[in-house]
């Protein structure tokens, strides 16, 4: 089975990494990772209240809700977590959505958390590692981060709209910036029409 580490940052957009995440745990071991500010934005966005008092009552709360028992949840401040080592292996990580200040963090290697932290062990060991920016209109900032790295070899994923697949509804839109975010890790699925010419 595949192994990936999955976090959720305080930005909109956590619609899309739920769904990213919901084909994930499909096919591999997630182990997560939730800021504290991304919380009440699911709970906003979504209505899903995965808020609890301990990792436990997270975890609990996430597969029930993903209907997965292989989903591991670390609180954001434990760095003596597995996925803070670059000996613990895995397939590669995902921060979706990605919030400019874990990008800020991520692009200059300050690792003040354990997202941080795990995309920068991801970097060091050579993992693939996929960011989905979410931020409009992106400043000068935002873009030097995000070009440092793309040099690095990051994948940057901005949920971008695409129409050729004739969306329908929001569920439709959200599929489709999913799928191209699976695409980058290599992850089969079927949750948008692709282009056929």
């Amino acid at each position: 089975m595949r192994k990936f580490v999955f976090a959720l940052t305080g930005a909109t957009g956590s619609i899309l990494g739920i769904r990213v995440l919901q084909e994930i745990v499909k096919i591999a071991e997630v182990h997560l990772l939730i800021s504290s500010q991304a919380f009440p934005i699911i709970f906003q966005e979504t209505g899903t209240d995965w808020k609890g008092d301990t990792e436990e009552e997270v975890q609990a709360r996430v597969r029930k809700s993903l209907q997965s028992d292989t989903i591991y949840y670390y609180h954001e401040m434990d760095l003596a977590a597995p996925v803070s080592s670059g000996s613990f292996k895995t397939d590669g990580m995902f921060i979706v959505p990605c919030s400019m200040k874990t990008l800020s963090g991520v692009a200059n290697g300050y690792t003040e958390n354990l997202i941080q932290r795990a995309a920068d062990v991801t970097i060091k060991e050579g993992r693939h590692l996929v960011l989905s920016p979410r931020e409009m209109p992106f400043s000068a900032i935002h873009l030097e981060n995000m070009l440092k790295l793309a040099r690095l070899g990051v994948h940057i994923a901005p949920p971008v709209m695409g129409f050729y697949h004739g969306p329908k509804t929001i569920d439709d839109m959200v599929g489709f910036a999913a799928g191209k975010v699976l695409d980058l890790m290599g992850i089969e699925h079927d949750i948008f029409r692709r282009w056929a010419g």
